[in-house]
C-alpha cells in the first residue's frame, strides 16, 4: 500500500492541493486573494520535489495498472510543475486588481494534474479524465477576463472546437475498447493484433484527433492563435505548453502499442508533422500581432515535436529527442510570453520597437526564447532540433529532417519581424512593466533555456536510459 501510494505521490499532492486551493479561495476574503498563490505555489513547490525524488526509482506500473511510473512520466511530471511555478509567478502582478484571482489558480493546479495524468496514462478511460480535466481547466482560464470580449471569444472557441475533438476521441475510445475487450494498454495492445484494419484505423484516428487538439496540430489547431492572443497573457502561457506535454507522451505510448503493420501509424504521424511545422510557421509569417505569432508559432512547435513521436521504435534518440524538444519548448515559451505579460500584453508588433534601448532584459530573454525555437546554438532549442532530425534520420524519415530545416530558416524570418525593430528601431522611451516576480520567472525561464543547451550532453546521457512504458 506504501509503495502504491509512493508511485503516485506527485499526482495525490496535486489533487488534494487543487482541493485545498479551492477550499481556501472559498473561504477567503476579496482583499486576501492574492495569498493563494502561496497555497498554489506550495503544492508545485512539493509536487515537484516528489517527481524530482521518483525519478531514479526503477519504472513500472501502477493504480492498477491505468498509470505509468517511468523515467519519461516522471520527467514530465517534474517539469510540468515547474511551468505551474513559473506561471503562478507570472500570474500574481496580473491578477492582482482581479478579486477572483484565488479561482485563477485553482484551475493552474487542476490543468496542471490533468496534464501530468495524461503524460502516464496507460488506460483509455484513463486518457478521458485527464483530458476532460485539463480541458475544463483550460477553457476557464482561456475566457477568465469574463468582461473582455477577446477572451471570451477565446473561450468560447477553445470550447466549441474541444467539445468536438474531445467527442470525437471519445467514440474512438469506444470503438478500440470494443476491438480489443480492454481499457489498459496491456490490454488493448494484443487485443488490437487481430483486430479489422479499418476499424482500427477509424478508431486510432479519432483518439488521435482528441490528443491533435490538446497539442495544437493541424487540422484541430485553430484554437491555438485566438487563446493567444485573446486569453489572459499568464493563462495563454500555462495553455500554450502543459496540454502539448502531456498529450505528446500519451502519443508516444499510443502508437508503441498499435499493430505497425496493419495500421502503418508512422506515416500518418509523419505527415501530421510536416503540415503542422509548415503551416504554423507560414501562417506565422503574416501576423503583425505579437501574441498571434506566438500562437502560430506554438502550432508549428507541435509539428517539431511529432518528429520524435515517428521515430519511436526506430532510433535511439527519439525518447531523448522528446524530453529535450518539450524542456526547450517550456522554457523558451514562458520566456517569451514572459517578455508579453512584464509589458502589460503588449502585443503590436511595431510598438516593439526601439525596446531593446530601455528594456535590454526583456529583449535579451526575448531574443533568447526565439533563437532557441530556430535552433541557434548553444540554446536548447538547437540541441532539440539536432536531436529531433537524427532521430528522424534514423528511422528512415530524412525528407522530414530536410522539411524541419527549410522551416526553421523560415520561422526565423518572421522572429526578425519582431527582433530586428526592437534592436534597430529608433527608442521611443520606456514601457509600463508589472513587476519584480514576473521577471524573476522570466529570468529563471531564460537562464533555463541557456543551461539546458549548454548541458545537452549530459542530460542526453542522463534520458538515453529512461524507459517509456505501455503496459
Amino acid at each position: 500500500m506504501v509503495g502504491f501510494v509512493g508511485d503516485i505521490l506527485p499526482e495525490l499532492i496535486l489533487a488534494a492541493g487543487s482541493i485545498l486551493v479551492l477550499l481556501v479561495a472559498l473561504f477567503t476574503p476579496r482583499r486576501m486573494q492574492p495569498w493563494i498563490a502561496l497555497v498554489a505555489t506550495a503544492v508545485l513547490v512539493a509536487a515537484a520535489i516528489f517527481a524530482g525524488l521518483d525519478i531514479i526509482d526503477p519504472p513500472g506500473l501502477t493504480f492498477f495498472d491505468s498509470l505509468a511510473a517511468d523515467g519519461v512520466g516522471r520527467w514530465a511530471t517534474l517539469l510540468l510543475a515547474v511551468v505551474g511555478l513559473l506561471v503562478v509567478a507570472l500570474s500574481v502582478e496580473w491578477f492582482r486588481s482581479d478579486d477572483r484571482q484565488g479561482e485563477y489558480y485553482v484551475m493552474v493546479v487542476f490543468g496542471t494534474l490533468g496534464a501530468v495524468l495524461l503524460a502516464g496514462a496507460t488506460d483509455l478511460m484513463e486518457l478521458v479524465l485527464a483530458m476532460i480535466l485539463s480541458s475544463v481547466a483550460g477553457y476557464t482560464l482561456a475566457a477568465f477576463h469574463r468582461r473582455s470580449r477577446a477572451s471570451a471569444e477565446a473561450g468560447m472557441k477553445y470550447f466549441l472546437l474541444g467539445a468536438l475533438a474531445n467527442g470525437a476521441m471519445v467514440y474512438g475510445v469506444a470503438l478500440l475498447f470494443g476491438l480489443s475487450g480492454g481499457t489498459t494498454f496491456a490490454d488493448v495492445g494484443p487485443g488490437l493484433v487481430n483486430a479489422d484494419p479499418l476499424a482500427l484505423v477509424v478508431g486510432f484516428g479519432l483518439v488521435t484527433i482528441g490528443v491533435a487538439f490538446k497539442m495544437g496540430v493541424a487540422p484541430v489547431h485553430p484554437w491555438v492563435p485566438d487563446v493567444a492572443e485573446g486569453a489572459p497573457a499568464p493563462a495563454a502561457t500555462f495553455l500554450m505548453i502543459v496540454g502539448k506535454i502531456g498529450a505528446l507522451v500519451f502519443l508516444a505510448r499510443l502508437v508503441l502499442i498499435l499493430p505497425d503493420t496493419q495500421l502503418g501509424w508512422r506515416p500518418l504521424v509523419a505527415l501530421l508533422a510536416a503540415v503542422t511545422m509548415t503551416l504554423g510557421n507560414l501562417v506565422a509569417l503574416r501576423q503583425d500581432d505579437v501574441r498571434r505569432l506566438l500562437g502560430w508559432s506554438a502550432v508549428s512547435q507541435a509539428g517539431y515535436g511529432l518528429m520524435a513521436v515517428v521515430a519511436l521504435g526506430r532510433s535511439g534518440l527519439a525518447l531523448p529527442s522528446l524530453l529535450m524538444f518539450l524542456v526547450a519548448y517550456a522554457f523558451g515559451t514562458v520566456a517569451v510570453f514572459g517578455v508579453v505579460v512584464q509589458l502589460r500584453g503588449l502585443t503590436d508588433r511595431h510598438s516593439y520597437r526601439g525596446l531593446s534601448s530601455p528594456h535590454p532584459w526583456l529583449m535579451g530573454a526575448m531574443l533568447v526564447g526565439f533563437l532557441s525555437f530556430v535552433g541557434i546554438p548553444p540554446l536548447g532549442g538547437f540541441a532539440a532540433k539536432l536531436l529531433l532530425m537524427g532521430a528522424v534520420i534514423d528511422a528512415g524519415y530524412a525528407w522530414l529532417a530536410v522539411l524541419a530545416v527549410v522551416n526553421s530558416a523560415i520561422s526565423l524570418v518572421y522572429y526578425l519581424r519582431v527582433l530586428g525593430p526592437a534592436y534597430l528601431g529608433e527608442s521611443t522611451g520606456k514601457r509600463p512593466t508589472m513587476g519584480r516576480l514576473s521577471g524573476v520567472s522570466i529570468g529563471v525561464a531564460t537562464v533555463a533555456v541557456i543551461l539546458v543547451g549548454v548541458a545537452a550532453q549530459p542530460l542526453l546521457r542522463a534520458w538515453e536510459a529512461v524507459q517509456l512504458l505501455t503496459g
